[in-house]
C-alpha cells in the first residue's frame, strides 16, 4: 500500500485545502479549479485528501464500484442482481494524463478477449475508474479540445455512453473534477471554466 502524505502537514495552501474538504463534504458542488504556480501540492493535496476520507462501499467484482445502496445510480449488471457482494474500498483518485486517447479515457472494445475468444467486451476507461470518486487533470488547460468535449458531456450527465465497434456501454460516471494548472502556459476554454464550482489561486508559500 502506498503511503500518502498527511493532509494536515500540508502547508500554506489553506484556501486548496478548505476548497477540497468543500469538494468532499458536497461532491455535487461542481468540482474544483486550483491554478497557479508548479510544485506547489496540488495532486498531493487531492490524494491526501483521499486518503483520509472513509471508505467507501461498493459491489464487489463491479468495475465501477456502483453503490449497492443506490439502485438508480448502478451500472445495468449491477441493477440486474438481487443481491450484491458488498465490499468497502478507498475513495479512488484518477489522473487523466494529457495525451490519453479518447479510448483510454471513455473506454474501448477489449482487444484480448475479442481476439482469444471471438467476445465483444467492454474495457472500461478512466472515467469508470473513477466514478465516485475524483478525476484529476493537471494542465487542464492543455487538454486536446476533443477530450475536454467528452469530460463536459459525461460531467453534465453523471453518465458514459460508449458506441462503438458494435458495442452499446452505459455506466454511471459521476466524479469530482479537479483540474490544475498554469494560466501562463495557456487558457482555459470557456465551456469547461464553467464546469467548476470552485476555482483557488496556488502560489508558492513564501
Amino acid at each position: 500500500m502506498t503511503a500518502r502524505y498527511p493532509f494536515s502537514a500540508i502547508s500554506g495552501q489553506d484556501e486548496l485545502k478548505q476548497a477540497l474538504l468543500l469538494t468532499a463534504v458536497d461532491p455535487l458542488i461542481g468540482g474544483l479549479l486550483a491554478f497557479g504556480d508548479r510544485g506547489t501540492g496540488k495532486s498531493t493535496a487531492v490524494r491526501a485528501l483521499a486518503a483520509l476520507l472513509p471508505k467507501m462501499r461498493a459491489t464487489s467484482g463491479c468495475a465501477y464500484h456502483c453503490d449497492p445502496d443506490s439502485p438508480d445510480a448502478q451500472c445495468a449488471t449491477c441493477r440486474k442482481q438481487a443481491q450484491h457482494k458488498v465490499r468497502n474500498i478507498p475513495i479512488p483518485v484518477v489522473d487523466l494524463p494529457l495525451g490519453a486517447t479518447e479510448d483510454r479515457v471513455i473506454g474501448a472494445l477489449d482487444l484480448e478477449r475479442a481476439l482469444t475468444k471471438g467476445e465483444k467486451a467492454f474495457e472500461p476507461g478512466l472515467l469508470a475508474q473513477a466514478n465516485r470518486g475524483y478525476l484529476y487533470v493537471d494542465e487542464v488547460n492543455l487538454l486536446e479540445d476533443h477530450i475536454v468535449d467528452l469530460l463536459l458531456d459525461v460531467a453534465a450527465s453523471g453518465e458514459n455512453v460508449v458506441e462503438r465497434e458494435g458495442l452499446s456501454i452505459r455506466h454511471p460516471a459521476r466524479f469530482v473534477l479537479v483540474g490544475s494548472g498554469n494560466p501562463e502556459e495557456g487558457d482555459l476554454r470557456p465551456q469547461l471554466l464553467d464546469r467548476f464550482g470552485l476555482s483557488v489561486e496556488v502560489r508558492t508559500p513564501g
